[in-house]
């Protein structure tokens, strides 16, 4: 328990360092406006051990009872390995230029936003629309989408939470966000858990060994 709450204090300390470096700046429809995105990644590994209820034992066999099923089983310990990943990105804004009224820096930072926001559209497009399913998904086309890669269409559930303005000003801002977030809903992934090869194959093989155990057993009973 020690480990894993000294584990998570340095957790959340990384994540406070990122949000302190974060760049943000003032535009005028946010005086603090991301103009970056922010991807905080954390992978988690668990190692436990599993019983699992070894094969039956016969009883020393005799000239009266032949071969006979033991009552008891023996116990084996196994270790299973797990993993995960969750990615938690804050997306920076999508903001029209001519409502920022942004120029230099500003506004080529914005272009930039709007880009990666365009190839993540895509790739959100052609993972969730069903007429689109076995196309080519352009994952390449930007560092976010490249990064995100296994996290929108891979082994994973994707969620994502919209943050839209009240003021009626921003109707516009507000409509295309909520059609962004509507299209990333229709994604729909199988994730299975991630546990390690070797394991899961000694498993496997386990079960084998006993199920072929009992069978010998009955043929000679």
């Amino acid at each position: 328990m020690l480990a894993l709450q000294g584990e998570k204090g340095q957790m959340m300390e990384a994540l406070r360092r990122g949000s302190l470096v974060r760049m943000t700046g003032a535009t005028n429809m946010n005086e603090v406006s991301s103009r970056s995105h922010a991807i905080f990644t954390v992978n988690v590994d668990t190692c436990k051990l599993a019983t699992i209820s070894g094969s039956p034992h016969p009883h020393t066999p005799n000239a009266s009872e032949g071969w006979a099923e033991a009552d008891a089983t023996a116990a084996e310990l196994t270790e299973e390995l797990t993993s995960a990943k969750f990615h938690f990105v804050d997306l920076a804004g999508s903001e029209r230029a001519k409502r920022t009224m942004a120029e230099g820096q500003r506004m080529r930072e914005g272009i930039a936003i709007n880009l990666s926001l365009l190839v993540l559209g895509n790739v959100i497009s052609a993972l969730g629309d069903e007429r689109r399913r076995g196309v080519h998904v352009p994952y390449r086309d930007s560092v976010l989408t490249r990064l995100l890669q296994d996290s929108l269409g891979g082994n994973s559930r994707t969620l994502m939470i919209a943050c839209v303005s009240p003021a009626e000003v921003n109707l516009d801002e507000t409509l295309n966000t909520l059609r962004y977030a509507n299209r990333a809903k229709n994604i729909i992934n199988k994730p299975v858990v991630n546990i390690d090869p070797h394991t899961a194959l000694v498993a496997q093989l386990r079960s084998q060994l006993r199920a072929c155990q009992q069978e010998l057993l009955r043929l000679r009973s």
